[in-house]
Formats: C-alpha cells, sequence, structure tokens
C-alpha cells in the first residue's frame, strides 16, 4: 500500500465540495435538532393548562419544567459517551425510541409525579441526541461549509418551537389541550425513525477513530454514500492513542482547561436562555390583563423565530470573524434583552417583540458554543466531549426554571423586571469565562500531546 492509498478519511470529507448526501444529512440533523426544540418547549406550551387542571403553583411548575433538562444533562454524558462507543447512527436511533415513548406516555400522565417522571425519561433521549447530531453535523460537513452548517443545524432548534408552537396556538391547544402537544410530538419523533435509518450513514471520522471489524471497508460505504473516493487504508493507529472517554477531556492537559471552560460557560448561559424558553408562556398568560393560553404561546412561537433568525445570520458572521468575538457579542447582547423582556408590555405584540429579541441574542450565542465543541474536542471523543459538557450545562438549563420560580416567590410575581435582571446575569458571568476560552483545533491538539 503506497503513502496515498493510506488516508485519513476525514481529511477527504474536509477538503472535497459537498455533495447532495451531505445536505441530506445536514438536514436531517437540524430537522433531529427541531424535534429535540419542540420536545423541551411542548412543557412551556403546556404549563398553563397543566396549571389549570391540577392547581399547581409556580415553584412547583418549575420542577416540572426542569424534569426534561435533568434528563438531558443525564442523556447527554450517558448517551454521549454511547455515540464515541457504538456510533453516531445507533445512539440517535435508540434516542429516538426514547424520545417517543416518554412523549406518549407524558400525554397519559395521570398526576403531577408521573407527568414528571416521563418527562425526564425524555430529557434523556433528547441529552443523547443533541450530542450525536452535533458531532454527526461537525463531521459529515467540509471543513469550508462547516461553520454555517453548524450554525443551520443550531437554528433547528429554535425552528423546532416555531412550527410547533404555530402547532400548538392554532390547532392542539385550541381543538383539544394540553395534553395533545405531547401526543403531537411522539407521533413526528417516531416518523423519524426510518429516515435517519435510510439516509444517514455512519461519520467515517467515528469508524477511523473506532477502527471495527472492516473499518475500511465500512468507511468506503460511508464514503461513497458523500460521493468521495474510497480509501485502501488507514493510518497505522499510535500505540498510546487516547480512548473515547470522559476522563480523556478531563485529563489532558491541553484539553482540560478548554473543556472546562465550555461546560461552566455553556452552564451558565442556559441559566438565561432557559428562562425566556421555559417561563415566557406563564408570564404572558398572568401579566395584567392576561391573555388566554393560545396567545400566550404565541410569544414563545416568535421569539423562537428570532432565535432562529440569529442562529441563522450569527453563522455568516462566524464564516467571516470565526467564532471569539461574535460569540462575546451576543452574550453581551443577550444579557440586555433579557433584562429588556423583564419591563413588561401593555399588547402583545410589545411582548413578542422582547422575546424576538431576547432570543435572537441568547440563541446566537448558543450557535458559538455549539460550533466551539465542534472544533474544540478531536474526533475520539467528539461526542464524548459535547455530551460532557451538555451534560454540565443541562445544571444550569435545569436550575432555569426553579431559580426563576423562587425568584418570583422571594420577590413577588410583580417583580419581573427585578427578576429578569437575576435572570440575565448567567450570560454575563458566560461572557467572562468565553473570554478565557481558547479556542484551538481538538485533533492537533491530540496530535502534540502523543
Amino acid at each position: 500500500m503506497t503513502g496515498a492509498d493510506v488516508q485519513d478519511p476525514q481529511r477527504i470529507i474536509d477538503d472535497n465540495p459537498m455533495n447532495w448526501r451531505q445536505y441530506v444529512v445536514v438536514a436531517l440533523m437540524v430537522a433531529l435538532n427541531a424535534l429535540d426544540g419542540f420536545d423541551v418547549l411542548s412543557s412551556a406550551f403546556a404549563a398553563p393548562g397543566i396549571s389549570a387542571e391540577w392547581g399547581v403553583p409556580r415553584e412547583a411548575l418549575g420542577v416540572v419544567l426542569s424534569a426534561e433538562l435533568v434528563g438531558m444533562g443525564f442523556g447527554s454524558v450517558l448517551l454521549g459517551g454511547l455515540a464515541d462507543k457504538r456510533g453516531r447512527k445507533p445512539t440517535m436511533l435508540v434516542c429516538l425510541v426514547i424520545m417517543a415513548l416518554g412523549m406518549y406516555f407524558a400525554h397519559a400522565a395521570g398526576g403531577v409525579t408521573e407527568l414528571t417522571a416521563w418527562r425526564f425519561i425524555t430529557g434523556l433521549g433528547i441529552g443523547g441526541m443533541l450530542a450525536a447530531t452535533n458531532a454527526v453535523t461537525a463531521e459529515s460537513t467540509s471543513k469550508s461549509g462547516r461553520s454555517l452548517s453548524m450554525a443551520i443545524y443550531v437554528i433547528g432548534y429554535p425552528l423546532g418551537g416555531v412550527i410547533g408552537g404555530f402547532a400548538a396556538q392554532t390547532w392542539l391547544l385550541q381543538d383539544y389541550d394540553w395534553r395533545a402537544v405531547f401526543l403531537f410530538g411522539a407521533v413526528v419523533t417516531a416518523a423519524m425513525i426510518p429516515f435517519v435509518m435510510v439516509f444517514v450513514p455512519e461519520t467515517p471520522a467515528f469508524l477511523a477513530a473506532a477502527r471495527p471489524t472492516d473499518a475500511v471497508e465500512k468507511i468506503n460505504r460511508s464514503l461513497t454514500a458523500f460521493g468521495k473516493s474510497q480509501i485502501a487504508g488507514l493510518p497505522e493507529a499510535a500505540a498510546d492513542k487516547p480512548k473515547p472517554r470522559v476522563m480523556d477531556i478531563l485529563t489532558n492537559p491541553r484539553l482540560r482547561p478548554v473543556t472546562l471552560l465550555l461546560a461552566f460557560g455553556y452552564m451558565f448561559h442556559t441559566i438565561t436562555f432557559y428562562y425566556i424558553l421555559k417561563w415566557a408562556v406563564k408570564i404572558v398568560s398572568d401579566y395584567p390583563p392576561g391573555y388566554a393560553q393560545p396567545e400566550a404561546a404565541s410569544v414563545l412561537t416568535y421569539a423562537n423565530i428570532g432565535g432562529a433568525v440569529g442562529g441563522l445570520l450569527f453563522g455568516f458572521l462566524m464564516k467571516r470573524w470565526h467564532i471569539k468575538a461574535p460569540t462575546i457579542a451576543a452574550l453581551l447582547l443577550g444579557v440586555v434583552a433579557v433584562t429588556a423582556f423583564g419591563a413588561g408590555f401593555d399588547t402583545l405584540w410589545g411582548w413578542r417583540a422582547a422575546a424576538i429579541m431576547a432570543m435572537f441574542f441568547t440563541n446566537a450565542a448558543i450557535v458559538g458554543y455549539y460550533s466551539a465543541f465542534a472544533v474544540s474536542f478531536p474526533a475520539h471523543a467528539r461526542a464524548t466531549g459535547t455530551g460532557f459538557v451538555l451534560g454540565v450545562g443541562r445544571a444550569g438549563a435545569a436550575g432555569s426554571p426553579i431559580i426563576a420560580g423562587y425568584l418570583f416567590k422571594v420577590f413577588g410575581d410583580d417583580q419581573l423586571l427585578l427578576v429578569s435582571a437575576c435572570m440575565a446575569l448567567g450570560s454575563l458571568v458566560a461572557l467572562v469565562l468565553f473570554v478565557l476560552l481558547p479556542i484551538r483545533d481538538g485533533d492537533a491538539e491530540m496530535a502534540e500531546t502523543r
């Protein structure tokens, strides 16, 4: 075998234009992220109905709204690691099954405890899905198209909120009740399973790192699906090649600071991010003179439109100015916008505009973080590293509705501006940590330490 025959398959994908199959994979990852976005926000759309049916106070409702976020934390770590051990594709399929079951049984719940348990289980699947789809998007795209592909992938999350929000406010909550929101999510989730089975090949980067039996043959099948030239063999693996495990990203002296800064920065930002996503509907429905549940849900729908537009525009900014400076700017403007949301508004369109701006900037910062995940972790531990960071980050996401609920209890339900200003501080802390973050190529870092 000549040196030309022995190639890194990821380099082949990096250095060649994308073909139609790669665009299909990116589109499916966007769809799966949209599905995650709707599944997470379904409890927010359903919150007023849940509260009305079972008489749940705000501080207790915060626990219900946090259940899937806690599950996402565990799922990101446990199932994110599975994606590096067993493959991106099988992990996504397992997660889809878990999510579909969780959403179905949530719609049939007979009480708060049962509903909370099924929301936690749904979160397990969502957490693993986010880690796997982030890796697939990064590993299935060319180097020149990766930043924009990652941005489009991330806006799938608010896009799911937009589509699901319109379905909830114009159909599900109008003609049925809050349970229909979860049932709708279960059906759409199950419908995605055959699309992933048929159209998404395992990524060559995973196969090259894991080196299963007949690795070259499997890699060539994936390369052929992507319209790329085949390889005759793989470069010889180093004897001390790191194994794909969480401890690797924490013990390597060059990866550890990146991992910790990403994890805790993302955690603090999600405290701010999920405040809007989880509490906007309830805040608007309760704010004088009060709005009907479908009207209040429309505020979250428009918020997600703002998030989708902000994420897409942010992708173009990253293509020109890379990751760091645009993310820092988005975090700063997010602090301002979330605080401004707390000013309160006399019209429904006032609330919608404020929510649009809050999500425009906070989701733009999420795009920056996901792009940093894709760059910072090496291929052999990309899903593990992403899952670990998302898992730590979910502590902030899970804590956000609970923190806000207790702040309302301590300060009073009429102190919206004070509560919003406190919740915006999470993005301010994230900003400081992102300033300290070194943006470095994870594969290059591992090569230097071998």
